[in-house]
């Protein structure tokens, strides 16, 4: 897939500096012609499988109601008023991948993935907010959204969606096919399918701090160091033998005031925890892999490509791929650096690589991380 316009007549400098976490943009044929990248049947393929993320949301007679996948039956499709959302198509369809890929004006450490939603005529999801940013694409039919830069998000009690329960529209649009919608995060919408539609969602990723705290305090525990043991040999009698006593917690507290962390530890964290593939995210090796020699020579003729699974991200020295890290050398920094930008390398590439590179090149392949181009 070529390199796509996408923004209309701003560039990415002027999109990010005006309206990325600031307002919404409307964009008319982001994508002239646009043409669904996945036919309804795939899709429903797809909701069907344990190992892919779905949503089933209906509507009757007022009542909202959702159901998580496999969606093993689905209503007819002359049925109004029901979804389907099918989260991560890019890990399944090459196309849907190459379509994300032209949101990396965006960093990868930011970039998310591609959800489809089929709406049958009236459908929606009810009016909500996400607390990401997201662009919706209008793949097929049209969808009437009715957008609000409220500042009152109440949810409605006891409902199995987030469904706002003070929707106030400040602007609305029909979209058509090609045209996408830029929204901020926390920006009230509500999308109601004119007929038949598929919408694609570019989410991205917007991970809460009490989160990535969390996970780093996980992350430095297998890094602490704190030599010793508690003692405390001017210890007194006690006269409260319940209470813990003040040198105990003064000795401790200074323990603890001695474990340090700096940005490399902090970058060597964010690397692995951002490549992480998601829970339901699994490799497939090659059925029969090639040994060792025959793979460099194919890797030297066809080049190499990253799975569409594979999360690889960089800081520094330190290189990381599907939640693992390693420091490498200049040289081999070089290579990977160029992997991972553009998810594949030319056999011309690889002659620069040193052979503990070549060999990573070829673990990952067993593994099913990378692939032959």
């Amino acid at each position: 897939m070529k390199k796509l316009q996408l923004l209309g007549n701003i560039t990415p400098a002027q999109f990010l500096r005006d309206y990325w976490h600031k307002k919404p943009l409307l964009i008319r044929q982001a994508i002239p012609g646009f043409k669904p990248l996945l036919k309804f049947e795939k899709l429903a393929e797809l909701a069907r499988e344990n190992y892919v993320e779905s949503r089933l949301v209906t509507q009757r007679d007022g009542q909202w109601n959702m159901q998580h996948g496999p969606l093993t039956e689905l209503p007819a499709r002359t049925e109004r008023e029901w979804t389907m959302l099918v989260q991560g198509a890019n890990l399944y369809d090459e196309r849907a991948e190459e379509l994300l890929r032209q949101f990396r004006f965006i960093p990868d450490a930011r970039l998310d993935d591609l959800m489809i939603s089929y709406a049958t005529d009236g459908a929606g999801v009810g009016p909500h907010f996400d607390s990401y940013d997201v662009f919706l694409l209008q793949a097929h039919g049209k969808r009437r959204w009715r957008i609000s830069a409220q500042q009152n998000l109440d949810l409605v009690e006891g409902l199995p969606l987030k469904i706002l329960a003070n929707f106030e529209a400040d602007e609305e649009y029909v979209l058509e096919p090609g045209d996408m919608l830029y929204l901020p995060p926390h920006y009230a919408h509500d999308g109601i399918a004119e007929g038949e539609c598929m919408t694609y969602s570019i989410g991205f990723r917007s991970p809460g701090y009490q989160e990535i705290g969390e996970a780093f305090l996980q992350f430095m525990a297998d890094s602490i160091d704190l030599p010793g043991r508690y003692a405390d040999p001017d210890l007194q009698p006690a006269k409260n033998p319940a209470e813990i006593p003040r040198e105990m917690l003064s000795t401790v507290l200074e323990e603890l005031n001695k474990v340090r962390w700096d940005e490399e530890d902090v970058a060597i964290f964010l690397g692995e925890y951002l490549s992480e593939p998601k829970h339901n995210v699994f490799f497939t090796a090659p059925a029969k892999p090639l040994v060792v020699g025959r793979f460099m020579e194919q890797a030297a003729k066809k080049g190499l490509k990253l799975s569409s699974k594979t999360l690889m991200l960089y800081r520094g020295k330190n290189v990381f791929i599907n939640g693992e890290s390693f420091a490498v050398g200049r040289a081999d920094k070089a290579v990977l650096d160029v992997l991972a930008n553009e998810r594949r390398l030319a056999g011309a590439q690889l002659e620069g690589a040193t052979d503990d590179v070549l060999e990573a090149l070829y673990t990952w392949y067993q593994d099913g991380w990378v692939e032959l181009g």
